[in-house]
């Protein structure tokens, strides 16, 4: 058992998450503000509303306030042997239902599978990664911001940030294909890391009439 009376302990003798108050490092992974870099345009709307996704988009349209000493208080007490999280008063959990109601994602349709290994053998028609990029995107970004598979963000902000005011169909299309790949690899499925965005939703956002035919919300939750 801890003996610093300035700190609050949990009975295992492990400081509690109350600790915030000394700010102590929390566990949020910090990827939310990479959205507020790219507009919202009203030209993105009807393809976002098509897909499911323009509520999640609302929500990133608008900086709020990350709690992290709360997230962090649910990391705490998550418990991946049941997937639940231990709380005072009992055992509770995220469901499909939340996410539905809360994110305002589609819950059925197909599967979505994007996180593969080998992601070049994933590539339409055997073409290599980047060529689909350069297809869909009409650029590449340079190797200074690519790792792997993945693209700095800070790009996609530079390149995609906001969408010329006289662009024709063809370049809104190519900015909301950005804007979407931006909004699931920073909000839904972001890494550890934070700052990249895996190419892997290419196959998604290669046709943006057919991205809402997926269930992102079990996505989402799993």
């Amino acid at each position: 058992m801890g003996d610093d009376p300035a700190r609050l302990y949990r009975l295992d003798g492990v400081a509690h998450i109350a600790g915030v108050i000394n700010k102590e490092p929390q566990r949020c992974i910090r990827s939310m503000r990479r959205q507020q870099g790219m507009r919202l345009d009203d030209r993105y709307v009807p393809y976002l509303q098509m897909e499911g996704l323009y509520h999640l988009a609302r929500l990133n349209d608008r900086w709020f306030r990350l709690d992290e000493a709360l997230v962090s208080a649910f990391v705490e007490r998550w418990r991946p042997e049941t997937h639940t999280f231990h709380m005072p008063f009992g055992e509770c959990t995220i469901t499909l239902q939340d996410v539905a109601y809360q994110l305002g994602l589609p819950v059925d349709g197909r599967y979505v599978s994007g996180c593969l290994s080998e992601f070049h053998i994933y590539i339409e028609g055997g073409r290599p990664a980047w060529v689909w990029l350069q297809e869909l995107l009409e650029v590449i970004p340079p190797p200074s911001q690519v790792q792997k598979y993945a693209v700095n963000c800070s790009w996609f902000q530079e390149t995609f940030g906001e969408c010329p005011e006289d662009a024709d169909d063809d370049n809104v299309r190519r900015y909301a294909r950005a804007y979407i790949m931006m909004l699931l690899g920073t909000q839904l499925f972001a890494d550890k890391s934070g700052n990249r965005i895996h190419i892997r939703w290419l196959p998604y956002v290669a046709s943006l009439e057919e991205l809402g035919t997926y269930s992102w919300g079990s996505a989402a939750l799993a």
